[in-house]
């Protein structure tokens, strides 16, 4: 006979094999998303890969081609034209790259000028910790629309203007979490030590305080390219984003929602373009903050036993 305590053995699985179908089930979402994202940022690297059309070709024979139909130039349109007969997708495929290139230009420009205020915040404290914290607190009560209808308004419509209204409006994300980091990371005991033998404020900086807020950072930055983009895709909506010859999801459901009780395939698939790499984005930051905060991975293990 076997003892009871050799039967749970046998059938209970062993904690090293359940450990691992959990980190199996966590990087799942992960991976779909990153597939999502990745096919988002070919389609930005490298549109004529995707598509040999031109986004701006106009045929006026062929405005308002359903999806799946044959144009009069014989060739078929994947997903229909618009009132210019544009191809939709063709557009869909060069939006991705508006999309991509203001999300990540933005994400890097507000990432460097939040981390360098929230480092200067923490590291020198007194007078420069208190006028960074209330322009943050400004930041915060200045409506993003009124931002971007002053500087658009005033330097015009350029993808780089569109850049910097968006970092602007996102810099106070990195400088807190930064300077939070920072205050706790400073009265670790290995910071003590690398004072007490003279490594000076730059090289501590860089050797210990950096890598311990790139975690978050990056969790944040993930997070805050999903925001940029719908930040994009709504000034190019309302007629404030990139111009009028660049192709722009925004633009795309702007100009195709006149039309939306007849020809739906205008706006329908740039929003479902537009909803899908939004979510894949904020699924792969959860799976990042997941993946790389330790007090998360803890607590899902501990519910899991």
């Amino acid at each position: 006979m076997v003892p009871n305590g050799a039967v749970s053995m046998v059938i209970a699985p062993p904690r090293r094999l359940r450990g691992r179908h959990l980190l199996f089930r966590a990087i799942r979402p992960i991976r779909a998303s990153g597939l999502v994202v990745a096919a988002v940022i070919v389609c930005a690297a490298a549109p004529g890969f995707v598509t040999h059309g031109n986004p701006n070709a106009v045929h006026l024979l062929a405005r308002f081609a359903p999806p799946m139909s044959r144009t009069p130039a014989g060739t078929v349109s994947l997903l229909g034209t618009d009132e210019l007969g544009r191809d939709i997708f063709t557009r869909l495929v060069y939006g991705a790259r508006t999309s991509m290139l203001i999300g990540a230009a933005a994400v890097l420009f507000a990432g460097v000028l939040g981390t360098g205020l929230g480092l200067t915040a923490a590291i020198r404290g007194g007078l420069a910790d208190s006028v960074i914290m209330r322009l943050a607190d400004m930041q915060f009560a200045f409506p993003f629309i009124l931002l971007a209808i002053t500087i658009i308004g005033i330097f015009g419509q350029t993808i780089q203007n569109v850049i910097l209204v968006v970092g602007l409006s996102n810099w106070v994300a990195y400088a807190r979490i930064v300077r939070a980091e920072t205050l706790a990371v400073r009265e670790r005991a290995y910071v003590e030590a690398a004072r007490a033998i003279g490594m000076t404020l730059t090289r501590i900086v860089w050797r210990h305080v950096l890598p311990n807020v790139c975690a978050s950072l990056i969790v944040v930055a993930t997070f805050g390219m999903a925001g940029s983009i719908l930040a994009e895709a709504g000034l190019s909506f309302l007629g404030l984003g990139v111009p009028l010859r660049i192709p722009s999801w925004g633009g795309m459901l702007a100009d195709g929602r006149q039309y939306l009780d007849t020809e739906y395939w205008l706006s329908f698939f740039p929003g479902i373009a537009l909803f899908i790499t939004v979510l894949a984005v904020n699924l792969l930051g959860d799976g990042l903050r997941d993946a790389l905060d330790p007090y998360v991975r803890t607590r899902k293990a501990s519910r899991f036993w």
